[in-house]
């Protein structure tokens, strides 16, 4: 079993965009560029709980949407320039993305973020609770990984 099969220079282009996309809205903007509050504002706009009528959620929405935006042109850009037209797929049933996405979605909340935003943002303000995050999610994935593996799955 080779580590990276598919080479390791589209991971580390990928991270060093990454980081300089994120540096540079916090450097331009002062503001932090974690996904799991995309999520949160972007439901403000149509549920009407406290929750996601938070001041800082409703405000920071229009920016928050153009960030998501980004991201999406972003990875269509690079598609169009460096995936040569094929097809992205994955050999996971749908069912199992979607308990993935609502687990992910359950473990941005209680861990009051993502990995996007405690991974890259926290750990670069040298924040502790983000650290203790990152640490707990990679756990989580590496055990998980390991039990799926055993399991057969792939």
């Amino acid at each position: 079993m080779t580590l990276f099969p598919q080479g390791w220079l589209h991971y580390l282009v990928g991270g060093l965009t990454i980081g300089t996309g994120v540096g540079v809205l916090f450097a331009l903007t002062g503001l932090i560029g974690g996904m799991s509050s995309v999520y949160s504002s972007t439901w403000s706009y149509v549920v009407h709980r406290p929750f996601f009528q938070q001041p800082r959620l409703v405000k920071s929405r229009g920016w928050r949407l153009a960030y998501a935006a980004g991201l999406i042109v972003g990875a269509f850009v690079w598609w169009s320039m460096f995936g040569q037209g094929a097809r992205v797929a994955v050999a996971v049933p749908p069912w199992q993305l979607a308990i993935g996405g609502v687990l992910v979605g359950y473990g941005a909340r209680l861990s009051r973020g993502c990995t996007s935003g405690h991974g890259i943002c926290g750990l670069a303000s040298l924040k502790l609770p983000s650290l203790l995050a990152v640490l707990t999610f990679m756990a989580t994935a590496f055990i998980t990984a390991n039990v799926v593996a055993r399991l057969g799955g792939s």
